[in-house]
C-alpha cells in the first residue's frame, strides 16, 4: 500500500514537471538558444586566436629559413678560407635554426588542423542555430494562434512537433560542443614527457638508433661536401 502511494506521488511530481516544461517550452528554448549562441561566439574567438598564432608561426618559419640560407653561404666561405673555428660557430647556429624551423613547421601543421576543425564547427553550428531560430519563430506563431483559439484541437498541433525537432537539434549541438571541450581538456593534460619524438630523441642521444635532429657536425659534413 505504501509502495503504491509512493509511486503515485512520484508519478504526480513527474507529470507536474512535464506540464511545467511544456507550458514554458518557448522560454526554455530561448534560453537554450542564447547559450548556444554564446558557445558559438567562444568558438569564433578560439578560431581567431588559432589563425593569429598560425600567422606568428609562419613569420617565424620564414625568418628561420632566410637566416639558414644566409648562414650557409657564410659557412661555405669560411670553410673555403680554412677558418674552421668561425665555420663551426656558423654551423652550430644553423643547427639551432633548423630545429626552430622544424618546430615551426610542426606547429603550423597542428594549427592548420585545428583551424579547419574550428571553422567546420562554427559554420555547422551557425547553420543549425539559424534553422533553430526559424523553428522558434514558427513555434511562437503557432503558440499565438493556439492561445487565441484556445480549442482542444490546437493542443496537440504542429507546435509541439516543431519544438521537439528544435530541441533535438539543440541537444545534438550541445553534445558535440561537450565532446570538443572534453577533447581540448584531454589535450591540455597530455604529458609532453610521453611524446614519442622526445623519447626517440633521448634514446638517440644515448646511441640507440639514428639522431632525429641536425647537429653542428652534420651541417659541417654537408657543407664540406657541397663546397668540394
Amino acid at each position: 500500500m505504501f509502495k503504491t502511494l509512493f509511486l503515485l506521488i512520484r508519478g504526480s511530481a513527474a507529470s507536474a514537471a512535464e506540464e511545467l516544461a511544456d507550458r514554458n517550452a518557448l522560454l526554455i528554448l530561448d534560453q537554450q538558444m542564447r547559450e548556444a549562441g554564446a558557445a558559438i561566439e567562444r568558438a569564433k574567438r578560439a578560431l581567431a586566436l588559432a589563425i593569429a598564432q598560425d600567422g606568428t608561426e609562419a613569420k617565424r618559419l620564414d625568418a628561420a629559413i632566410a637566416r639558414i640560407a644566409d648562414l650557409e653561404v657564410r659557412v661555405k666561405a669560411a670553410l673555403e678560407a680554412g677558418n674552421e673555428g668561425i665555420a663551426r660557430e656558423g654551423a652550430e647556429a644553423i643547427a639551432a635554426l633548423e630545429a626552430d624551423r622544424d618546430a615551426a613547421q610542426a606547429a603550423r601543421t597542428l594549427f592548420a588542423a585545428e583551424i579547419a576543425r574550428l571553422r567546420t564547427i562554427v559554420i555547422q553550428a551557425e547553420q543549425r542555430l539559424t534553422a533553430l531560430d526559424r523553428g522558434r519563430r514558427v513555434a511562437r506563431a503557432a503558440e499565438s494562434v493556439r492561445t487565441m483559439r484556445k480549442t482542444p484541437i490546437e493542443e496537440g498541433g504542429p507546435r509541439e512537433s516543431t519544438l521537439s525537432e528544435a530541441e533535438a537539434t539543440l541537444q545534438r549541438l550541445r553534445e558535440r560542443q561537450a565532446e570538443s571541450m572534453a577533447a581540448d581538456d584531454a589535450l591540455a593534460q597530455f604529458d609532453p614527457a610521453m611524446n614519442p619524438i622526445d623519447v626517440a630523441d633521448r634514446m638517440a642521444a644515448q646511441g640507440f638508433g639514428p639522431r632525429l635532429k641536425t647537429t653542428a657536425d652534420d651541417v659541417l659534413t654537408r657543407l664540406r661536401a657541397s663546397a668540394s
